[in-house]
């Protein structure tokens, strides 16, 4: 027990004498003593260690409020930027692989459009590019089609865009880059045209509208068994790498301003007034309905006089186009007989018409007054004049004239030229009305037709008649190879009748029909002898130099 007063020292408590130093190893730092800070030391480490604190606190205050702004903007030069890949465009190509629009490298960043030209406009169609702001960042990222193919598959065609990851530091100097996500070409596309044969059309309506010349001109040849389109040609047309691209705005405006309309796809959206293309579908339809004999023959005289009940000096005449004298149903086709169809349509003296009701049922069999379907956008559809249209819009009532007219194609008929190789299909192959398609080995669409078999014979028999003999489309007997059938028609425009559109339609082969064809030339003076025959004789002698498979040949 410890008394107080005479404190015992604990030996570590000694200081250790100077010469027992040698005997404790200093590196270790054994024989030291350790010495407790001094008051005065301890306030000037609390001094400091505040006022580091407080200078943290300040410099805290700066960055997140007083400079937060601009540092924010400074940090934010130093990211990761997204940048887009732009995805290829799928290639289109003809049903031989033949490519009609492909991609061909750009410096504007993304591929660009290459288009086969001339005479695949209207068909292929034209794009819109990616487009930039005034700051050089894109706003729309996408190649968009906007007419023909290129907008009617533009899902299909587009691609996928893909994702590069760009580092940048703040004096925007590249870091790093990596692809994020991949770019995905588009679909290559297959058409079921046939380069080769849209050439063919589009030169010889070309040549022809250009000498007479014609406002324009249409040709369309199909599959009448698949409704698969092998050419679809339009002239005039515009250029679609001009309109791609934008640039040539002269040039652009231009076709706005064109006389000639090379904006319009007359195939597929012209309305024309057809004339006497009709006379087969009329004719198939009176047997049909079983209101006259395929033999009974009807004498034209060059016009059909109807007697006027109240003033017997002052008849109704229907003038033919000239006197074809006494004709049966196969030769009235061939030589184109108005008087034969006025009488077939309203009737006249013992022989009935089929009426206007009638005609009007048949016209819509065929088709006449519907879009075909086909996958272009746009598309127009024909329209068929009837006693209550006409009341409402002229406030008159619907007289036989009318019915004649009717019959033979004119006074308010008008179809596209679309929708008259689609019915020229169905004359062919047996009232099958086909959806026309662009797409090679589509499956077939279409309804058909109810209508007596023999009535489509006769049909294709005056059709044929036509061609080989003596008839209005014997300028395509001198292509024998082709074993044509045709029919033509004039159809009459204009205040005083001083405009014609010339039509050509068809089939061939005659004996194992395969392909139909329609030709407009649109809007030539009056008395124009060279229309659509002539130019459906250039395709023919094109196609047996450059696709003879057509006819069978080698």
């Amino acid at each position: 027990m410890r008394r107080r007063g005479n404190k015992e020292i604990d030996p570590e408590d000694i200081f250790l004498d100077a010469s027992n130093l040698p005997e404790f190893a200093s590196g270790r730092l054994e024989g030291r003593l350790e010495k407790p800070l001094s008051h005065g030391n301890h306030v000037a480490l609390s001094l400091s260690a505040g006022l580091l604190f407080l200078v943290l606190i300040i410099k805290a205050v700066s960055l997140g409020i007083i400079d937060g702004e601009a540092y924010a903007a400074q940090s934010e030069k130093n990211r990761l930027r997204p940048e887009v890949l732009f995805a290829k465009r799928g290639a289109i190509v003809d049903r031989n692989g033949e490519a009609l629009a492909q991609n061909i490298p750009s410096d504007r960043g993304f591929p660009a459009r290459a288009y086969e030209a001339p005479g695949f406009a209207h068909l292929l169609g034209y794009v819109s590019y990616p487009q930039k702001d005034s700051s050089g960042n894109y706003f729309a990222t996408q190649t968009e089609g906007l007419a023909g193919v290129e907008h009617a598959f533009n899902e299909r065609l587009a691609g996928v865009n893909g994702t590069l990851l760009i580092e940048e530091n703040a004096l925007g100097e590249l870091q790093s880059s990596g692809t994020v996500a991949p770019p995905l070409e588009g679909e290559t596309l297959d058409l079921s045209v046939d380069a080769r044969v849209q050439r063919a059309f589009h030169s010889a309506i070309q040549e022809l509208a250009d000498k007479i010349p014609y406002k324009g001109g249409a040709g369309i040849l199909m599959d009448v068994t698949t409704g698969e389109v092998i050419a679809l040609a339009s002239y005039p047309e515009y250029d679609p790498n001009i309109l791609s691209l934008g640039e040539q705005r002269d040039t652009i405006a231009g076709y706005a301003t064109d006389a000639r309309e090379p904006y319009l796809d007359r195939p597929v959206t012209g309305l024309y007034t057809p004339g006497s293309i009709v006379k087969p579908l009329i004719a198939a339809g009176a047997l049909s309905d079983g209101i006259i004999s395929e033999f009974k023959e009807i004498v034209s005289t060059g016009r059909l006089v109807v007697p006027n009940p109240y003033n017997p000096d002052l008849p109704s005449i229907f003038n033919d186009w000239k006197a074809h004298g006494a004709t049966d149903m196969r030769r009235a086709i061939a030589v184109s007989s108005d008087v034969y169809f006025y009488t077939l349509g309203g009737g006249f003296g013992d022989q009935k018409g089929l009426g206007i009701e009638r005609l009007d049922y048949w016209y819509k069999a065929f088709g006449l007054d519907t879009p075909t379907g086909i996958e272009l956008a746009g598309e127009e559809y024909g329209f068929l004049p009837t006693p209550a249209w006409k009341e409402a819009t002229y406030d008159d009532p619907w007289r036989v004239g009318d019915t004649y007219n009717t019959a033979i194609g004119q006074y308010a008929v008008q179809i596209t030229p679309l929708e008259a190789v689609r019915m020229t299909a169905a004359i062919a192959n047996g009232g099958k009305l086909l959806r026309p398609t662009l797409l090679k080995d589509e499956p077939v669409q279409g309804t058909t037709i109810a209508i007596n078999q023999e009535a489509l014979k006769v049909a294709r028999e005056g059709m044929r008649m036509a061609v080989d003999g003596g008839g209005t489309a014997a300028g395509l007997a001198s292509y024998p190879y082709a074993k044509a059938a045709g029919k033509t028609g004039t159809a009459q425009l204009g205040v005083n009748n001083e405009w014609y559109n010339s039509w050509v339609i068809g089939f061939f082969p005659y004996d194992n029909p395969k392909y139909a064809f329609a030709v407009v030339m649109e809007r030539a003076p009056a008395g124009t002898a060279t229309g659509g025959v002539y130019v459906m004789a250039r395709v023919f002698e094109a196609m047996r130099n450059t696709a003879p498979e057509y006819f069978g040949l080698e």
